[in-house]
């Protein structure tokens, strides 16, 4: 297995979450969820309705979740509580998989319009990573990861894929517990101490401290950098073409943390 020293990190293999670390379809999902939730809140609050905000909900509630989990631990936090349903609901059935089926139909309604695009930064850094002769995966809560991906252009650059869909197949726990980036890790063939986790939110930096993975990378793009540090990331950048010198490669061995994860 090929290794290579990351500052002080040993890394084999770099595991990707895609909405907001490789896809700019973070905004995306964050419509798709106010418009979802803005309708059932509607018809439960009345006159008293406060919509779902994209940015602070978003972030809390659902961001980096599964999305039944994301619906719901949103609504719960409304004092709404409805039926569990089943993944077979109806899009307008207020039930959690309803509210669920609801936002998917029209996320892939926005995907369909060309709403997808790529951070070139984050393609470039796994280019260079793969130069290095590393392995790559991307471990996505999204059950529409392969469609994505595809619409990027960048589905041949990952060995493993691990999505919603697998999630439930394979009955791994969403983040932030660690199982969908230990099973990619495992997947890959290398052990988590290995392997690096690249993520945008707060749910799956924790998952990849919690999973004991050797270099955990927080992409401070819509969330607080501090919040990042704070809840495991050992590395903070804005953007991860920061991680590559001036000749688009990957300092092996050079590159020092921009933000030291909190002791706290």
């Amino acid at each position: 297995m090929a290794v290579v020293a990351v500052g002080e990190h040993a890394v084999g293999a770099w595991l990707f979450d895609l909405d907001g670390v490789l896809t700019d379809t973070a905004r995306v999902h964050a419509r798709a969820w106010k418009q979802t939730f803005d309708e059932i809140l509607r018809r439960r609050a009345g006159a008293g309705f406060s919509p779902f905000d994209a940015g602070a909900d978003y972030e809390r509630y659902v961001d980096g979740k599964p999305r039944y989990d994301g619906v719901r631990d949103f609504l719960a936090s409304r004092g709404i509580v409805v039926a569990e349903g089943t993944r077979a609901d109806a899009a307008n059935l207020d039930t959690v998989c309803g509210v669920g089926n609801r936002k998917n139909e029209l996320l892939l309604e926005m995907l369909a319009r060309g709403q997808v695009s790529v951070f070139p930064g984050s393609v470039a850094l796994v280019r260079a990573v793969r130069r290095q002769g590393l392995r790559t995966a991307v471990v996505s809560a999204s059950e529409n990861c392969t469609a994505v991906l595809r619409a990027g252009a960048i589905d041949g650059l990952f060995d493993v894929v691990v999505d919603g869909r697998v999630a439930a197949q394979r009955h791994l726990a969403g983040k932030p517990a660690p199982d969908t980036f230990l099973y990619a890790a495992a997947e890959l063939g290398v052990p988590p101490g290995r392997a690096a986790v690249v993520e945008d939110a707060l749910a799956g930096v924790r998952a990849g401290r919690a999973g004991a993975f050797g270099l955990v990378v927080g992409v401070a793009r819509q969330v607080d950098p501090g919040s990042l540090a704070d809840a495991g990331a050992d590395v903070v950048v804005g953007d991860l073409a920061e991680l590559l010198d001036a000749a688009g490669e990957l300092p092996v061995g050079q590159h020092e943390p921009t933000r030291q994860r909190s002791s706290t």
